[in-house]
């Protein structure tokens, strides 16, 4: 039940807190209500098209939410959640919030109820809803927004679609995951460009904004194009500074021609739906991320955000039927121009009623607030942070500093495996998780729905997880 402060075996209350462990921390912000904006104009393809038979008009409203306030026991209650387990895996896999679910239920029922229809009238409108919805979201420009199906896919779709000669190099870094290093590779593979891995760091908790920042500029050659890097390390909890490399990055490319241009191009997951930041500020040339972990969007849902004057650069990979004469082309047999967010959207029929609950997903997040979601994770992984920090049985591997940290918290116990920590957890009803590492670190991820009982009862079990 949602606001219970017991949990876990008898006896053990989620109330208790640790002496002396200096948890008190400020609340959340302001929280503002926003509406998503309506679906984007386009031109339609030919009425032959029976995949686009619909227009391209105003998406349907979403249902009404109530505003919150500073109410976080509201905002927790719109999750239907086992509240007998304390969720600390946000970085997982997301269930969803109540206007989600509704949304993909409403869809749902009426694809089921007269599929054809159905999609013809909404197929487009829809995805371009939330396409405008994740612009206005993160303040990019909607029509270099592309949607996919995860962070992986993106990911994929952006480094395949690279457009970058042979012998030229995408830089990287030894701390990125699986899924950077080796869309590089098969990317290489392909155009005979060098990836290069460098370190930044020997341990991440001392790891400072120099000294990261000095490495990846010193390592750039002339053969350069791409820095390829993620925002917050699903290993350590470590955030980039990208907006600092960025603003170093700009030093690099002032004397450079348009298509020797090192691109900043980024893996934002852990990122997206957790800070108050957008393209802007970030700096970056591309951030993919799924909308699936941080931002509790439908599963199977993913965005793609592009500088517009950094989409020459790419090409798509998947023919697209969102892309406004597209179809057009090919039936007139002339190329359809110049590249857009829309042409790098993959085709294909999918599970359309996640797609188009992205609407209120964005909806969801800024009703709350985005600057007051970044403050309440904030609070509560800063609040877990330090009390860890005060175990000597604990390494804490994640940075205190909130401008290098985000809502990961990693860490080991000595003597003991991060897979057995994890196990020991879930028998007191925490669920984290390991990281899929060589070298693994148990992670646990508070987010906004959660409260500071949750992290103080996990501090205290972890107090009693020794070797």
């Amino acid at each position: 039940m949602s606001g219970s402060n017991e949990i876990g075996p008898p006896g053990l209350s989620r109330r208790s807190l640790l002496a002396g462990a200096g948890l008190g921390l400020a609340a959340a912000g302001a929280v503002a209500a926003q509406e998503v904006p309506p679906g984007l104009p386009g031109d339609g393809p030919p009425e032959s098209d029976p995949d686009f038979a619909g227009q391209d008009t105003a998406a349907p409203s979403p249902e009404p939410v109530a505003a919150p306030g500073q109410n976080w026991d509201w905002v927790r209650s719109q999750w239907a959640l086992d509240w007998s387990w304390v969720n600390l895996s946000a970085m997982l896999f997301a269930s969803n919030p109540r206007i989600v679910r509704n949304a993909i239920t409403r869809h749902r029922e009426a694809l089921d109820a007269n599929p054809v229809t159905y999609l013809e009238a909404n197929q487009r409108p829809l995805q371009n809803a939330a396409r405008r919805a994740a612009g206005q979201y993160f303040g990019a420009d909607p029509e270099a927004v592309a949607l996919t199906e995860s962070t992986t896919s993106g990911i994929g779709l952006v480094y395949n679609g690279l457009i970058i000669g042979y012998g030229e190099e995408v830089l990287t870094t030894t701390h990125d995951y699986y899924v950077t290093h080796e869309s590089l590779r098969l990317a290489a593979q392909r155009n005979g460009a060098t990836v290069r891995r460098i370190s930044l760091f020997d341990q991440a908790r001392e790891a400072s904004i120099p000294q990261i920042v000095g490495r990846l500029m010193g390592a750039i050659t002339e053969r350069t194009r791409v820095l390829a890097l993620t925002w917050v390390h699903s290993s350590t909890g470590l955030k980039m500074p990208i907006g600092a490399i960025a603003r170093a990055l700009r030093g690099v490319n002032a004397g450079r021609e348009p298509h020797k241009r090192v691109l900043l191009c980024v893996d934002g997951v852990h990122g997206f739906g957790v800070e108050d930041e957008t393209m802007e500020t970030l700096g970056c040339d591309v951030l993919a991320a799924g909308c699936h972990k941080w931002l509790f969007g439908p599963r199977g849902t993913g965005v793609v955000f592009f500088r517009p004057d950094a989409l020459p650069r790419f090409s798509p990979t998947i023919p697209s039927f969102l892309a406004p004469g597209a179809y057009s082309a090919w039936l007139g047999n002339y190329d359809p121009g110049p590249n857009t967010g829309a042409r790098m959207t993959p085709g294909g029929f999918k599970a359309f009623e996640h797609v188009w609950a992205l609407n209120e997903a964005f909806q969801f997040h800024n009703m709350v607030g985005k600057a007051a979601i970044a403050a309440r994770t904030r609070q509560l992984a800063s609040r877990l942070k330090l009390a860890l920090s005060q175990m000597p049985h604990i390494a804490l591997r994640t940075p205190i500093d909130p401008a290098l940290s985000a809502g990961i918290v990693s860490f080991d116990v000595p003597g003991l495996s991060a897979d057995g920590v994890v196990r020991r957890l879930r028998s007191a009803r925490i669920i984290g998780s390991a990281a899929p590492y060589l070298t693994r670190h148990v992670r646990l991820t508070p987010s906004f729905r959660n409260t500071e009982a949750d992290v103080d009862f996990a501090v205290q079990v972890l107090a009693d997880i020794r070797r």
